[in-house]
């Protein structure tokens, strides 16, 4: 036991008596143990402190930028988790709207039927007992998803009739949408008026392009 101390003590002694100064890295096997040791903790020291510097420092930065994104994370989480709860009515609603989409494009005449739906116009303004100055077809307007056919209409006649066929108008089987209306008493004719009005009616451009390409 007294040896070993005596050993520990002489090694001590050894390092105390170094000069750093004169330490030479070739001659490291001839260094005191203490020095040794030393040096070895000092570079295992080293060692963990690159490794926490380049591996666990990174990392920890990510763990904080995970940490702030934890919060809108969860949020969209929630947001999405709501969305999913609600998924079945919002197909059963899409379900409808495209039903319904559906009965308003066979409502929309085909360019070749726009001559019978003119001729349905004048059908009610005659059983309404209404005289017919002008029906006439202006150019097409092409949008992005339909064609517009806008026509002018003049007719005359008593205010009553002249209701009846604006409503039978809207009545029709395909859509004609009433604009610009002008209602004026004719000169000289009591009771009668003139109705002025530009009406439209749509094409679907997809259908009407599919049409074109069958024939």
């Amino acid at each position: 036991m007294k040896l070993n101390r005596d050993r520990w003590v002489d090694e001590w002694q050894r390092l105390r008596d170094v000069d750093v100064r004169a330490l030479d890295i070739k001659e490291a096997g001839s260094w005191p143990l203490l020095l040794k040791a030393l040096c070895l903790l000092l570079a295992l020291s080293l060692s963990l402190a690159a490794m926490y510097w380049f591996v666990i420092g990174e990392r920890r930065d990510a763990l904080a930028s995970a940490q702030r994104e934890e919060p809108r994370l969860l949020e969209e989480y929630r947001n999405k988790a709501a969305e999913a709860a609600h998924l079945p009515k919002m197909e059963e609603k899409l379900d409808e709207i495209n039903a319904q989409m559906m009965r308003l494009r066979e409502m929309l005449p085909t360019s070749v039927e726009i001559p019978s739906l003119l001729d349905s116009i004048s059908d009610a303004a005659v059983n309404n007992q209404l005289t017919i100055e002008n029906i006439r077809l202006r150019s097409t307007v092409t949008q992005a998803h339909y064609v517009e056919h806008p026509f002018d209409i003049q007719v005359q006649g008593e205010y009553h009739q002249i209701a009846q066929f604006v409503a039978d108008m809207a009545a029709l089987s395909r859509i004609v949408t009433q604009h610009d209306f002008t209602l004026e008493p004719v000169e000289g004719q009591g009771n009668t008026l003139r109705l002025s009005m530009l009406a439209r009616t749509y094409s679907d451009l997809a259908r009407m392009q599919g049409s074109e390409d069958d024939a």
